[in-house]
Formats: structure tokens, sequence, C-alpha cells
């Protein structure tokens, strides 16, 4: 097997800037940079450290690099793998204060999870993702990140290249006439990237269904139909192929509710980068509970071969490990009773921001704002009791609008 050097660097390293993006007209994008002239950022430096020090973490990264080779031999795709540990170290020093570029890839709005894409779908990638010191460093990283997509700075994307997300390309995947925005402003009239990407829909745009048929239960979000499963368990192997969901793990082993979930339905849905990002009630009902439950960020499950937009075939999975949000409503539908909302950040989109207002005893009206995800695309469950659900009105693939019918209860 070939090894690869964690010190030793050679003249040059190559820089990937625009990573899966450089497939643009069939060319892959490099940089050369001299070794010597790059300077780690100091949350990259931590990040280092722990490697450096910690040598169950240092062979986990060491092999997972070592292994995507011999793994994706007949990946289809150009070889754009990193090589070693310090040049994914400089890739990931040099993502963090630049704001995603547009792209036509699966990883469009993921630059982190670009540079790491192949290591997350090898044997050491999947233990080194799950380690519990590793996703600290990766949420200070994604948490210094995310504040230079806060910043003016970030706003620089926001062109007419080719590249940019002004681009007619991303133009015609982003429905700006949908949002409200500023057509006259250099940067639409937005303070951020992160002010662009959670744009609010102008009034109307998504129309409530049934708003006072409290048997009608409509998407939380714009989405695709992901997964919809019945009977679900207490407990299961929510990390085999299938991934059944395990409602004590989904819910964070709350033992005060999850037994009333059992033999009921979940359905989950995707939301790409270039979707609208704010996710609102499904019903009309009160908030008991709604928090912020942490995990991991790049991990996913060993039953799914490669996965050129990993974590995606593994959407099932993430919602029982990765940062997500709980939220609990008590509909007003006693038959409904007790839902749950759960947004589930996948990669570098693991900030989910619950308003103030969203608080036990809070009264939510059916399709209001209930919060929304920050960086690139995501992914959701809504969980059911047992019977709750007469019949769902869409299926699996399915293209839904927020406020659109999903499931008519009994």
């Amino acid at each position: 097997m070939k090894r690869t050097s964690h010190t030793k660097l050679g003249l040059f390293i190559i820089l990937i800037l625009v990573f899966f993006a450089a497939w643009t007209n069939g060319a892959e994008i490099k940089e050369e940079v001299k070794a010597d002239t790059v300077i780690l950022k100091p949350v990259i430096k931590e990040f280092k450290a722990l490697i450096d020090s910690d040598p169950t973490v240092r062979m986990y990264f060491t092999q997972m690099i070592d292994q995507v080779s011999g793994y994706y031999k007949h990946n289809p795709n150009p070889n754009i793998y990193i090589n070693s540990i310090d040049q994914m170290l400089y890739l990931i020093s040099n993502s963090i204060d630049k704001a995603p570029v547009y792209d036509e890839t699966d990883l469009v709005g993921f630059p982190i999870n670009a540079i790491l894409n192949w290591t997350m779908g090898v044997p050491a990638g999947f233990t080194a993702f799950r380690n519990e010191k590793v996703n600290s460093i990766f949420k200070k990283i994604l948490d210094e990140y995310g504040s230079f997509l806060d910043s003016p700075a970030s706003l620089s994307v926001l062109n007419d290249s080719p590249t940019g997300w002004k681009s007619k390309a991303a133009m015609e995947k982003l429905n700006m006439d949908q949002y409200q925005y500023d057509p006259n402003d250099a940067h639409w009239g937005f303070k951020s990237w992160n002010d662009f990407f959670t744009r609010k829909l102008k009034p109307g745009m998504r129309p409530i269904a049934e708003p006072d048929n409290n048997k009608v239960i409509v998407s939380a979000s714009d989405s695709n139909v992901y997964s919809i499963q019945h009977n679900v368990k207490k407990v299961d192997w929510f990390w085999v192929k299938a991934q059944p969901y395990s409602l004590n793990d989904m819910l964070n082993n709350d033992e005060s509710i999850v037994d009333q979930f059992v033999g009921g339905d979940v359905y989950q849905a995707f939301l790409s980068a270039t979707k609208y990002h704010r996710w609102h009630s499904p019903v009309t009902g009160t908030i008991k509970k709604a928090y912020i439950k942490q995990g991991t960020y790049y991990s996913g499950t060993e039953s799914h071969g490669m996965d050129p937009g990993s974590p995606n075939f593994s959407q099932g999975y993430i919602a029982h490990v990765a940062t997500r949000a709980i939220i609990y409503i008590e509909a007003d539908d006693p038959k409904i009773g007790l839902i749950i909302v759960m947004p589930i950040g996948m990669a570098e989109v693991s900030s989910c921001v619950i308003p103030d207002k969203i608080k036990p005893g809070y009264r939510i009206r059916k399709g209001e704002e209930l919060g929304y995800f920050q960086y690139g695309g995501s992914t959701y469950c809504l969980i059911f009791r047992s019977g709750v659900i007469k019949r769902f009105e869409v299926q699996e693939g399915n293209d839904v609008k927020m406020g659109q019918t999903i499931a008519i209860a009994n």
C-alpha cells in the first residue's frame, strides 16, 4: 500500500482551490503554492496539534488518506484526492475564509466536505469522523467558518462570473424572483453570505395548504422526499443499508417521550444548497420543547458504496448521529398530539438556528417559521405517533414546496 507523508512535502504542495467545482469544462483547476509560504490559521494549528499528539487520531487520518485510492479504483470522477494530512490541513485552512463558489456538482456550497469527501467513505474515515475529539475540533473550525460567512467579505461570490451566484447557471437554480432582494444592488441588498443563503421568500410565494384544517399536515421546507418509513422501532440498526429509523437514538434517548412514537411514521426530506433554507411548522399547535443536539459533522454509513456527494446517501443514518435541532410540538388536533420536527445538519451545514421565541408555551401556526439552516444543503425529519397518519400525499423522490400538503391525519 502506498504511504502518504505527514511531515515531508517536497518543494510544492497542490491546493485545489475550487475543489470539485474544478470539473468545470472538464478541466481540473489547481494552483501550486510553495509549502513554506502556507501559514495555517490558529484553529487549524489546533487541529494539527490534535493529530500530532493523539496516536489514534493520527493513525486513522493517515489510514483513511492511504485507503482512498484503493477503494475508488473505478471512480468515474477525476482523481482529485488529498494525498497527505498536511495537504488536508492546508486545504481546509485555505477554505475557511472564502465563501462557497457556485458550481454544478453535488457538493455545491460544501468546500470542506469536498476536501474530505472520499475519505468519508473508507473504513478508517468512518472511524475518524465519529471520534469525539475530531468532532469537537470540527465544531471550532465550522464556528470560525461561520463567522466569516457572517461578514461582508463573504459577499465577494455574489458576482456574475462563471462561479458566481449571479451567473446565468446559478440564477436558473436560485429562482430569485421568489425572494426578497434588491436586484439593483451589487450584492442584492444582502449583508453577508449567510444573509443571502437564509434569504426570505416574498409574501404569498408559499401558500399554506388549508391553514384552518388541522387534519392537513404540510411540508416544513422546500425539499425532495428522501424516505418515508412506517412502524418505526424504539431501537434499530440505523447504520445498515436500509437505514431504518431508531427512535431512541434520533430523540437523544429521551425516555419521557420516545415510547409514544414506537410504531409510528418518520418522514425525511433533503434540502439542496440552492433551495429555501428556512423551516416552518407542519401543524398548528404549542411548542413543548426545542433544543440543539450536538453530534457528528462528516460521518457516513459503511453500508453504501461510493457517494459522490457524501453524506447524501447516509441521510437516514445521520438523523441519529449528526448535529440537529429537536423541536416538540403539541398539535391542536388531539388525534395528532405530539409531533417532532428535526432539522439535521449535513457536513458544514450544522448550524441549526432556533429563534428565541420558539420555546415552551409558544403558540405556533401551521406554516409559521421555526428556524433555519446556515451554510449549505441539509435534511430534516418529521416524526409521528402510531395511528396519526391516515395517508401520505407524497412519495419518495417527490419535490415539494414549503406549505404543500404531505399527509392527512386520521
